[in-house]
């Protein structure tokens, strides 16, 4: 597959700037596999495609503030800080992407909040755009990272063009969201209610949670036509023995398994095996998952509309088939649906 087979024609006023009223009143477009047929609901109604004792596996990375803006020494410039991950709590050390980077330097000290009571130095040039910051803190590990979340804000991705505000908070957020790490929210499962998780139960359909800490390496631009070429950035990942056993069991049990999300379905695809079980694994994914593709334990996907040239759009198509989805997306287009992470979403079903 080339780059250029993902591009299509996205108006900009499709692209969702903030979130629906109500998390599971969004639109819902249904795509079944096998007989082609499209039907437009609301996400609510998502339920009725689904038995007792089929399972959702849910990604319960939580969400960080992961933007910082502060200004350089000496010269007071304006320096945006984006906290990609932590990489020793002990030394403060985190890994971070600068804007502008051509303004920093080894040695550099930058300074954050109202009064400038943090304080962080550089200390690598990583990447191009990369940067190593040591936050230069004398006080308890609790309280140095409540005093930088609290100087954060939220990380809503760049093509909603305007900055986080109170509401994002909690909206770009999962409810069932716990385990901290992530700098992108998974998109798919923002759609979930506290009464959609109910209705979930009443009807006896089965869920669980593992966790890839969402970076930013799905959302930057490839620059290779051949995507044999491209190279994804490592995600962490956990799933549990626990987790496994009860999937595996529906799984055997002939029941649905639904991923909800692209971050879940590439999380199961690095550890399932030939005979469709899911293993247990703490560790890391570069996954680059495109078509054509065979899923073997996944049967049904819920997932946002993606941006053109995406990898989560490419996800899409392996999962449902590049030419039926391509098709999907411009009568999505033509019917107005809502793209992006706070956009409306699709459910992909035999």
């Amino acid at each position: 597959m080339k780059l250029s087979q993902f591009k299509f024609n996205l108006p900009e006023e499709l692209i969702a700037k903030y979130p629906s009223h109500h998390r599971d009143e969004s639109r819902l477009l249904v795509v079944h596999k096998k007989s082609n047929e499209l039907e437009h609901k609301v996400f609510k109604d998502v339920l009725d495609y689904f038995n007792p004792k089929d399972f959702f596996i849910f990604n319960n990375t939580k969400v960080f503030p992961a933007k910082l803006f502060g200004n350089k020494e000496k010269t007071g410039a304006k320096i945006e800080v984006f906290l990609l991950r932590e990489l020793n709590p002990e030394q403060h050390l985190w890994d971070v992407l600068v804007n502008p980077a051509r303004k920093i330097r080894i040695g550099n000290k930058l300074y954050f909040g109202d009064n400038e009571e943090l304080v962080a130095e550089v200390i690598d040039n990583t990447t191009s755009r990369g940067r190593t910051l040591r936050f230069l803190y004398d006080g308890p590990y609790d309280e140095f990272k409540k005093q930088l979340f609290q100087i954060g804000e939220t990380p809503i991705p760049e093509y909603m063009e305007r900055g986080a505000e109170p509401e994002d908070f909690e909206r770009y957020q999962n409810i069932f969201a716990e385990k901290e790490g992530a700098v992108v929210a998974p998109a798919a499962g923002l759609h979930f209610s506290r009464e959609l998780m109910k209705r979930m139960q009443l009807k006896d359909i089965e869920y669980g949670f593992l966790t890839l800490h969402n970076g930013l390496g799905a959302y930057r631009m490839i620059d290779v036509e051949d995507l044999s070429k491209h190279k994804m950035e490592s995600e962490q990942i956990i799933i549990t023995e626990e987790l496994c056993e009860r999937v595996n069991k529906a799984y055997d049990e002939g029941h649905n398994i639904c991923a909800v999300g692209t971050s879940v379905l590439r999380t199961i695809e690095t550890t399932v095996s030939t005979d469709g079980h899911l293993k247990p694994r703490e560790g890391w994914t570069n996954k680059f998952i495109f078509p054509p593709y065979d899923f073997t334990l996944t049967k049904s996907l819920i997932t946002n509309f993606h941006l053109p040239y995406s990898t989560l759009l490419m996800m899409t198509c392996a999962f449902g088939g590049y030419e039926k989805i391509m098709e999907v997306y411009d009568i999505a287009v033509k019917e107005k649906y809502r793209f992006g992470a706070y956009g409306d979403a699709m459910l992909i079903i035999d």
